[in-house]
């Protein structure tokens, strides 16, 4: 038990799945999650609250060709729970991105309604303060965007890291 506990501080989390990956030029650290369910989206955003001071911005979507029933459900967590919330696209395959957000916006018609998951998460990041936390949640660990019948690359970790790197402040 002893060697465990020394080297407790060497694990490493799971791949999307609450990984810090970066910190804004505020000090607001930036988060992903691959909560696409309404209980997952849940819990990550009630994790999180008590850590934060200021505004928790959650950036969200829900995938195409799946479960069209929570997508107002998951806007309504995600309204209730995060101080800013925008609805952006994830995975929307075969259907039209702007008819899911619109789905999910019935939910949370405050939310902001962003298409383009690059411009979502930009936003996201534009609006953060000291003391905030940001989080993108519904693809976690992956790497590509279904649209329509093809997966176009597009990873929110690395993305986040070339804005924070380019733009907006400081990487990881």
């Amino acid at each position: 038990m002893e060697n465990y506990l020394k080297n407790l501080d060497k694990l490493q989390g799971v791949p999307g799945r609450l990984e810090h990956i970066g910190t804004h030029s505020t000090g607001a650290p930036i988060v992903i999650d691959y909560a696409h369910t309404p209980d997952a989206l849940k819990n990550i955003l009630m994790s999180l609250r008590p850590h934060v001071k200021g505004k928790l911005v959650c950036v969200f979507g829900a995938g195409g060709d799946r479960d069209r029933e929570k997508r107002p459900f998951m806007g309504k967590i995600a309204s209730g729970l995060a101080d800013l919330t925008i609805v952006t696209d994830d995975n929307p395959r075969s259907e039209s991105p702007s008819a899911i957000r619109e789905e999910i916006m019935k939910g949370c018609p405050s939310a902001q309604n962003v298409g383009g998951r690059p411009e979502a998460i930009r936003l996201g990041l534009s609006k953060l303060s000291d003391g905030d936390l940001l989080v993108i949640a519904g693809k976690g660990h992956e790497t590509g965007q279904e649209i329509g019948d093809a997966t176009i690359p597009f990873n929110d970790a690395a993305f986040v890291s070339t804005q924070l790197n380019d733009v907006v402040g400081r990487a990881p």
